[in-house]
């Protein structure tokens, strides 16, 4: 019962209070970020959601988009910007995806979404992923972040869709929160610590 809408339901007012108190700081950010991203506050990516459905994830952008004499993007550490390390530090980048909570393209707590070409290296069972809809924080955020293997952190994925429960999200919730006003595990660049998955499974 919990899963099939009483879940929803929390997740559509718990969003809708949490951006009302955060506006503030919203607004702040935003602010700020339009002058230092020349207009560009957002960070807009096609996502995979529930059932492998493609959504726009929204996040505050705290990198530029220079790039080489080739015109490809520089690596992630060459075009984060200060404003933007202290965002990622602070989680401040996430608070946009309350939006795609309230829209319903996401959970507050779920696996989180990650990039669309990444589809075709998941296992069968790491699949089950994508059978609720992506979280703004999940187990494996709680249990590790980017400091897990892909092998690790997707575990922690399927084991949450399996044990999917009110108690279990209200654990995760405050440990979140936690870990949110310690900065335990935050890393800004991740792909200093981890390749990225497609990667990562081409050399299993």
């Amino acid at each position: 019962m919990y899963g099939n809408g009483v879940k929803r339901l929390l997740d559509f007012l718990v969003s809708l209070v949490l951006l009302v108190l955060l506006s503030p700081i919203f607004l702040t950010v935003l602010i700020i970020l339009l002058v230092t991203n020349h207009g560009k506050p957002f960070f807009v990516q096609p996502r995979p959601g529930r059932d492998e459905k493609t959504f726009r994830l929204l996040k505050f952008k705290t990198m530029t988009d220079a790039r080489d004499k080739n015109n490809t993007l520089l690596p992630d550490t060459d075009r984060l910007t200060k404003v933007g390390i202290f965002v990622r530090k602070t989680s401040l980048d996430e608070i946009p995806q309350l939006i795609n909570v309230l829209k319903g393209d996401m959970s507050l707590i779920g696996p989180r979404p990650l990039l669309m070409r990444y589809l075709p290296y998941y296992s069968e069972r790491e699949r089950k992923r994508h059978q609720v809809r992506p979280g703004i924080t999940g187990l494996a955020q709680v249990s590790g972040r980017n400091n897990l293997n892909w092998d690790d952190r997707l575990a922690m994925d399927v084991k949450y869709v399996e044990n999917l429960s009110f108690t279990l999200d209200v654990k995760i919730f405050f440990k979140t929160i936690k870990s949110v006003l310690s900065s335990k595990d935050i890393v800004v660049d991740a792909g200093a610590v981890i390749p990225d998955l497609d990667v990562y499974r081409s050399k299993a």
